[in-house]
């Protein structure tokens, strides 16, 4: 059984090494998601609510984390990283955080949340295109990596190029 919740202080040590070993043999990582992950605990963009492990037998197997982002003048929120580690992959585990971390960001009154990622992966949550709302990456990369999901049913319109934390180096 899975638990998913929020992370605290004491299983910082633990989810760096389950971001560090998640992301080792990762087709697209720069190697250093889990430093990222640090940088970010400290940066005003943080939202603990929305630092989120997922624990089996009383051990962390994975990791999801949103920050604050800017489009246009909203503050939204943008997921990086998610992390499981290798032996506890494709059991569902990465879903249950991004479904858990949905729920809390739009009970938290977000809007939007983007993702640069694997559009196989990210569209079964529904994920589409960011471009489809208006919504562009700061960086040159194809649209269908970079993508956007609407958490609820807001006429908010969210326009614009998005401001990463300045610990993500865009």
């Amino acid at each position: 059984m899975i638990k998913i919740r929020q992370e605290n202080i004491d299983d910082y040590e633990e989810v760096y090494n389950v971001i560090k070993t998640a992301f080792e043999t990762a087709e697209h990582s720069d190697g250093n998601e889990h430093n990222l992950v640090v940088a970010l605990r400290k940066s005003d963009n943080f939202i603990p609510k929305l630092s989120l492990v997922a624990v089996k037998d009383n051990k962390i197997v994975g990791y999801i984390l949103f920050t604050k982002i800017k489009i246009g003048e909203y503050e939204e929120i943008a997921l990086a990283p998610l992390g499981v580690l290798p032996e506890y992959q494709n059991q569902g585990i990465g879903s249950e955080l991004i479904k858990e971390g949905h729920k809390l960001a739009k009970d938290l009154g977000y809007h939007y949340s983007v993702v640069l990622g694997d559009d196989k992966y990210y569209t079964k949550f529904g994920y589409i295109p960011a471009i489809k709302y208006g919504i562009k990456a700061p960086f040159e990369v194809p649209d269908e990596n970079f993508m956007a999901i609407k958490l609820n049913n807001t006429d908010t319109e969210v326009r614009g190029i998005v401001k990463y934390a300045k610990e993500f180096g865009i």
